[in-house]
């Protein structure tokens, strides 16, 4: 059995992200010493890390809890899955595209710019303030 400082090391995460998952019940409540304190098993540590590496591909905890779901019946279709990762996929896209609409407008902003004189004068943002067109 494992402590949670030990199972949080071993996922590479902290001891309150431990907890978190725990109270959002994407671990399962951990078993208590007598003295109170929490002892994992060390299926714990790949959970988290399937959760760590889940989150960083852009996965929502609660698409990280639905992919735990599928994950726990091994017979269950692949489509599924696949189906989500897609989903993400698009999801993904449509944060780029929206991104280099951001840079664009940021871009050309800056371009406008001096970089001297007084802030009252800064078309960025006068921009802000909807006086200037991004």
């Amino acid at each position: 059995m494992l402590t949670i400082g030990q199972v949080a090391s071993r996922a590479e995460v902290g001891v309150e992200t431990v907890r978190f998952y725990e109270r959002e019940g994407l671990l399962e409540k951990a078993a208590r010493r007598p003295s109170g304190y929490r002892q994992f098993d060390e299926g714990v540590v790949a959970r988290l890390a399937f959760i760590r590496r889940a989150k960083s591909l852009g996965f929502t905890l609660k698409e990280v809890r639905e992919l735990l779901s599928l994950k726990l019946d091994p017979d269950g279709p692949t489509s599924e899955v696949k189906r989500r990762a897609e989903a993400k996929i698009t999801d993904i896209e449509a944060k780029i595209r929206t991104l280099r609409k951001m840079k664009t407008s940021l871009t050309r902003l800056t371009r406008t710019c001096p970089g001297h004189g007084r802030t009252g004068d800064c078309p960025i943002l006068e921009s802000l303030e909807g006086n200037v067109k991004l």
